[in-house]
This record gives C-alpha cells, sequence and structure tokens, in this order.
C-alpha cells in the first residue's frame, strides 16, 4: 500500500496537535510521519510489543502505538504518537480512526481494483491470487459473473457511475474501467444462479444506460466462475461474446456466450479454412449469385424451421411459388433446402460468409 496516503492523513493530524504523529510498516520502518525527517527511520525494537498487543494500544519506549485494521496474528501497519500519557493515547486513537478509513478506502478504489484488473489479464500468478485475496479480504470461493459493457457509440465511454450506483455493494462487486472504454463488471452470484439470473443483470445495465429508447451499449456475458482464478477466462468470454455478436447477433445488445451456438466455433475458425469450406459448398456458383429476394426467402424458411406452407404465409405467397423458388435454389447452389443435411450446411455457409466480410474478405 502506498505509504502517500498515509502521509496525506497524517499532514492534516498534523495541523490539529503538537504531537509527532505517524505510521510504521510490519517491519518497524516509519513509512509516514508528521514529522518529515523521521520518515525512512527503522524502529524494529517496537514491533514484537505491538503484535503481542494484538491489535490493542500500547506503549514502548515514550511512544503509543495502535495496529491499524488488517489480517492475521502479524500487524501490516500501526499509528504512532509520541509520548505514553492519556494526551498521545487519545491523538493515537484519533490517528488509527483516521488512517483506517483511508486504508479501506484506498484498498476499495485502488488496491481491490487493481488486483482483479490483474486476474483478469492473467497478469498474475496463480499462487499470488491467494496471497492477495487474503491480504485484501476479496474471498475466493463464491460465485461471480463476468461482463463487459461497451459503448455503441464512437468515443464515447461507458459511465461508470451509473452501473456503479446499480451495484453499490463495493466490498462484493467490482466495476471496473478497462481498455478501450470498457466497462466490467464482476458481480457475487447467489448459489446456483445460471444463465436466467446472468441475462437478467445484463438486460439491467443496457436499459439503465438507454437513451430514450435507443440503446447505447451491449453487454457481453461469460460464464459463472466459480473461483477468482476463472475471472480471466469468463472475461475473455464476455468479449468473444461481443465480438460474435457483432457479426451474427446485430439486433441484441445483450448477449452471452453461452447462447451462442454455431456462431462461436465459426469466429474462431482461421479464414482460409472458412473459404476452402464456401468454395466446397457453391462448387456449381458462389453464395453472391443469389439476389436479394431469394437470401430473404431462405432466411424466411429457416425462421420458420423449413416448413414450406407457414414459410409461404409468411411471406404473403402461393405454396407452389415458394417451391418454385426451392427448386431454383436447388438448381443454382445443389442444396435442397428441404432435406435437413442440406438446410444445416447451407445456414452454416451463410454464418461463414458473414463471418468473412466482417473481416473483410471478398469469399
Amino acid at each position: 500500500m502506498s505509504g502517500r496516503i498515509f502521509q496525506n492523513v497524517v499532514l492534516q493530524l498534523k495541523e490539529n496537535t503538537d504531537r509527532t504523529v505517524g505510521v510504521i510498516d510490519g517491519e518497524g520502518i516509519v513509512i509516514a510521519c508528521s514529522e518529515l525527517s523521521m520518515i525512512g527511520q527503522r524502529w524494529a525494537e517496537h514491533v514484537p510489543t505491538i503484535n503481542m498487543a494484538l491489535g490493542t494500544m500500547v506503549c514502548s519506549d515514550g511512544k503509543t502505538f495502535k495496529a491499524l485494521n488488517g489480517w492475521g496474528n502479524q500487524f501490516d501497519y500501526a499509528a504512532f504518537a509520541f509520548g505514553d500519557n492519556d494526551i498521545s493515547k487519545t491523538v493515537c486513537s484519533m490517528a488509527t480512526v483516521a488512517l483506517n478509513s483511508a486504508k479501506a478506502y484506498y484498498e476499495e478504489k485502488h488496491d481491490r481494483g487493481s488486483f482483479i484488473k490483474d486476474i483478469i489479464s492473467d497478469n498474475i500468478m496463480l499462487g499470488d491470487i491467494y496471497m492477495r485475496a487474503k491480504e485484501l479480504r476479496v474471498m475466493t470461493d463464491v460465485p461471480r459473473g463476468v461482463f463487459v459493457v461497451r459503448s455503441l457509440r464512437k468515443a464515447e465511454s461507458v459511465p461508470t457511475d451509473v452501473i456503479q450506483s446499480l451495484f453499490p455493494d463495493r466490498q462484493n462487486d467490482f466495476v471496473l474501467s478497462v481498455g478501450e472504454g470498457n466497462v466490467v463488471l464482476i458481480c457475487q452470484m447467489t448459489d446456483g444462479a445460471g444463465v436466467k439470473e446472468l441475462n437478467k443483470i445484463a438486460s439491467s445495465i443496457e436499459e439503465a444506460l438507454r437513451s430514450g429508447s435507443e440503446s447505447t451499449v451491449v453487454v457481453g456475458i461469460g460464464t459463472v466462475t466459480q473461483h477468482l482464478r476463472d475471472l480471466a477466462k469468463s472475461y475473455k468470454e464476455a468479449q468473444i461474446a461481443i465480438e460474435v455478436g457483432k457479426v451474427f447477433d446485430t439486433e441484441k445488445y445483450v448477449i452471452n456466450y453461452e447462447n451462442l451456438g454455431i456462431g462461436r466455433l465459426i469466429y474462431q475458425l482461421p479464414t482460409t479454412l472458412c473459404e476452402m469450406f464456401l468454395q466446397e459448398v457453391f462448387k456449381k456458383n458462389p453464395i453472391d449469385a443469389l439476389d436479394k429476394e431469394t437470401l430473404f426467402t431462405i432466411h424466411k424458411f429457416f425462421e420458420n424451421n423449413l416448413n414450406v406452407s407457414e414459410t409461404a404465409r409468411k411471406l404473403f405467397v402461393h405454396r407452389n411459388t415458394l417451391v418454385y423458388r426451392l427448386e431454383k435454389i436447388k438448381k443454382l447452389t445443389g442444396l435442397d433446402l428441404r432435406e435437413f443435411d442440406d438446410a444445416i450446411t447451407f445456414k452454416v455457409a451463410l454464418m461463414v460468409k458473414k463471418y468473412l466480410t466482417s473481416r473483410g474478405i471478398d469469399a
């Protein structure tokens, strides 16, 4: 933790007392003091006495000490005031309150947030996760949801304060600004929470950030994690959800990784493999040989589960007209969309084509 945070508090205390006050760390080194010349001094002889006091106030060699809030039997930081009388004890007690507040605020706003950022960006060793989690009082084995919120408006960032107001529990939930204006929410979930609960949270974020009836953000959702070490994986999943959604679900603003289906697989394929697939499927004619009306008919046919009568009704055409169009498609492509296997092949091919187009490849 930065000694500068403690020093700012100590300098404010200096204006209200004639006692020398400051902070030492667990090794007895003065890291903050109202007398600047004392910073860096080592008072190792006081460390055992403070540890034995178990968090209570203690006097040692003309100074009064009180450990700040921490974990374990060994103190991390302790406030001190020169003198061992009642005034010194009062000053030390008041300093402890102020320093504990500054420490808690710093941990919440900086250390804890930085720790979670390091996890999701894979910038921390697995063994260090356990140690840092204990230091910062972050629970390791609880279910958490990971959400990436990305602005749909160029040059505009996502307002973190709005998301923070929706999730004010800073002890268990983390709202973090990350690269390119994205905001990540890591939210503690109840046991057994799944896709339904995740989608509900994401929808609440999207709705809160709407401008009138217009969506201003897209929210990607990763899978529920059961341990801190899994946050990086879920974070990547949420990012993939947004990227895949931009290609295959352009009308959706809440996209769950678990609902991506075959689009997730296509997105992770090499583009050269996708190009080869299209060439093999459309041997007779390229997919571009199909006009817009024909493609619209195909999409409607898929939307209605390959049901000829229902599709004809939705298109306001006679059943025989639709059959004629399907025969035309078969003649052009060699694929009969009334046959399940051919329909699957064609559906995948359309998605592959869409994916390549999004990558700027004209296949």
